[in-house]
């Protein structure tokens, strides 16, 4: 079982750089010695929520002949979204795009973190009463997480900021639920990893660019440019489940400094030594 995981494609009108990104991202997972079995987009699929940003995301998307999901961020628009995708996965929950993946030996649950007008997420009780029923239906059974906002804190003030509301009812269901073997979000540009309540939570790259924090002054983040990269999750009857960083390229260079401690800089400053 192989689940590949996409995050903050960040899709525009038009055909930008973030278009050509995803490109290549759905190429390289469809170059991968096995197949996964499933792809999982972790929000922030479209910069601005547009329906005519969705059908192009769609598009992008299309070449991949295994089932995708796709998930809310801060970025999307709930309604668009589901008017493009639709219903997806199964116990849906009305009004929240959250669902369950049934997939081998594994369940796959998603997440809807989003807010309308909000950079940071929210898991309100509703939404955490749904997950809460869904675990205790499969306790045995080895479960995934995905969701946008990591629900840990990151160290880094620019995210924190727009972090999780909701989070610490969140982490007393994980602690209630040890099958959770993994919870994986998007949201902040990189690769990070921490322990979670006996679970691991990670967060995956951006197919567009990546964030450098600048660990002098982390509140503080530089943009990499940087190729397009993915997560490949995996199952193994003894090893359980693992994680692989799937780089797509190695072209990094740095671009600028986008978050100064107090606000985000857009287009980047250039950054001095």
């Amino acid at each position: 079982m192989i689940i590949a995981q996409l995050s903050d494609t960040h899709i525009r009108d038009g055909h930008d750089e973030a278009g050509i990104r995803l490109q290549q991202a759905v190429e390289h997972v469809l170059s991968l010695p096995a197949l996964p079995d499933v792809v999982f987009v972790t929000g922030d699929c479209t910069e601005h929520g547009t329906a005519t940003e969705y059908a192009r995301f769609r598009e992008l998307l299309r070449p991949l002949t295994m089932p995708v999901y796709v998930l809310p961020g801060n970025h999307d628009q709930r309604a668009e979204l589901q008017g493009v995708f639709g219903a997806q996965g199964t116990q849906a929950m009305a009004d929240y795009v959250q669902f369950v993946v049934d997939a081998g030996p594994l369940r796959l649950i998603g997440l809807d973190t989003h807010v309308p007008g909000q950079d940071g997420g929210l898991l309100d009780e509703a939404r955490l009463q749904w997950l809460e029923a869904r675990l205790q239906e499969a306790p045995e059974r080895p479960t995934l997480l995905f969701m946008h906002h990591p629900p840990f804190l990151t160290g880094l003030k620019a995210y924190d900021d727009m972090g999780l509301a909701g989070a610490e009812a969140f982490a007393a269901i994980i602690a209630r639920h040890p099958q959770v073997a993994l919870i994986t979000a998007g949201h902040v540009h990189a690769a990070m990893q921490r322990a979670f309540h006996g679970a691991l939570a990670i967060t995956c790259p951006s197919t567009m660019h990546q964030l450098l924090a600048d660990y002098r002054e982390t509140e503080r983040l530089h943009v990499v440019s940087d190729a397009p990269a993915c997560l490949l999750h995996t199952w193994h009857p003894v090893a359980g489940v693992l994680t692989h960083t799937s780089p797509i390229a190695s072209s990094a260079r740095p671009v600028g400094e986008v978050y100064d401690g107090q606000q985000w800089l857009m287009p980047p400053r250039p950054v001095t030594r």
